[in-house]
């Protein structure tokens, strides 16, 4: 690659990262729809090979009541355990009262600071200031992305004919067809694959927590999934989240130290041997793109980035592999500098195991 591609690349990446910038507003929750729309899909295919006799249309209902009825469960958990969280928080002040206090004693501090004075030092009202815009943005884009998730199902009977007349030849639709397919197939993978490692990681971490008495199980198992979406750290701040509850939580120090050790073995055991394994035969992505996708996106588009870099990174990896000129790109992006092949061969399958195909 010459120095002038490189150039023209990380200008029009300059450049493009501004866009996405300006318009994250607008993109986050079409972006945000987009994704839930291939998992839909793919939902509705795997319940259609299950039960062939279903009508396509009851198929796809199933696929999007479930995605959306396990949003609606993530929701009022959280909501419920918020305000339980709320109407024990006297409790839970005078447990950290009392680890400020011992915790003073063993380092010699003559004025032990208090909960409350902690929070005074703190200026909660500053840090809430910062919070409820976000938590408003949050809300509304969880609107927009229901809304816009909605229309394109509601429109997706008309791709084909519009993809049709989109392509002035044959050939050129095939081109799209296919790149459309390898990143159908790419994004599908990664879901999966962060699914059922979340699913496993969820149900071992609420084990675990039933086992030493940890209240609130169900909103923790919430958190520890979906955090499991944000490559690399997501999982690991997930599970630290209730060890470090249980210690305002728990009277023994020694109950909340075994959660601690218990949770991060956990997802040490199933991140560093389940995970490599299953990643290994689905994606085919660098390890440091990873991280740099998840450091790119979260930027532009903060905790909806962090969720969407790497599928992300597997639509930029399956788009620029088609191409000649982007092939070296594609390339650097891919763990084992044959990304075209592999998406070759991941979509011939998947067109294999279309129903009815």
């Amino acid at each position: 690659m010459s120095l002038q591609k490189v150039a023209n690349l990380t200008i029009a990446l300059v450049l493009g990262g501004a866009a996405l910038w300006a318009l994250r507003r607008i993109l986050e929750p079409l972006v945000l729809a987009v994704f839930l729309l291939i998992l839909v899909d793919g939902l509705a295919r795997l319940i259609a090979q299950r039960a062939p006799r279903l009508p396509q249309a009851l198929t796809l209902t199933a696929a999007l009541a479930a995605i959306v009825g396990a949003i609606a469960l993530a929701v009022w958990l959280t909501g419920n355990n918020v305000a339980d969280f709320a109407a024990q928080a006297p409790r839970y002040e005078a447990r950290l009262d009392e680890l400020l206090f011992a915790a003073a004693q063993q380092l010699g501090i003559s004025k032990t600071p208090t909960t409350s004075g902690l929070i005074h030092e703190l200026n909660p009202a500053h840090y809430a200031g910062v919070i409820a815009p976000a938590v408003g943005h949050f809300g509304e884009g969880m609107v927009f992305t229901l809304v816009y998730l909605g229309f394109l199902v509601a429109s997706r009977s008309g791709f084909d004919d519009k993809a049709a007349l989109f392509f002035r030849t044959d050939a050129a639709a095939a081109e799209a067809a296919r790149i459309f397919q390898r990143i159908r197939l790419g994004v599908e993978r990664y879901l999966w694959v962060q699914t059922l490692v979340g699913v496993v990681i969820t149900a071992l971490s609420a084990a675990l927590m039933l086992a030493l008495g940890l209240s609130h199980v169900g909103f923790w198992c919430v958190l520890i999934f979906m955090s499991n979406y944000i490559p690399a750290i997501g999982a690991a701040v997930g599970v630290l989240l209730p060890a470090i509850f249980g210690l305002v939580e728990f009277d023994e120090v020694w109950r909340a130290l075994v959660l601690l050790v218990g949770l991060e073995a956990v997802h040490f055991a199933v991140s560093h041997i389940l995970q490599p394994r299953m990643q290994g035969r689905s994606l085919n992505l660098d390890p440091i793109v990873v991280l740099l996708a998840l450091a790119f996106w979260g930027a532009l588009w903060g905790l909806v980035g962090a969720f969407l870099s790497t599928p992300l990174t597997v639509v930029a990896l399956a788009i620029c592999a088609e191409f000649a000129a982007t092939r070296p790109v594609a390339v650097l992006l891919s763990s084992d500098g044959r990304p075209f092949e592999d998406l070759a061969a991941g979509a011939a399958g998947a067109a294999e195991a279309e129903p009815g195909a």
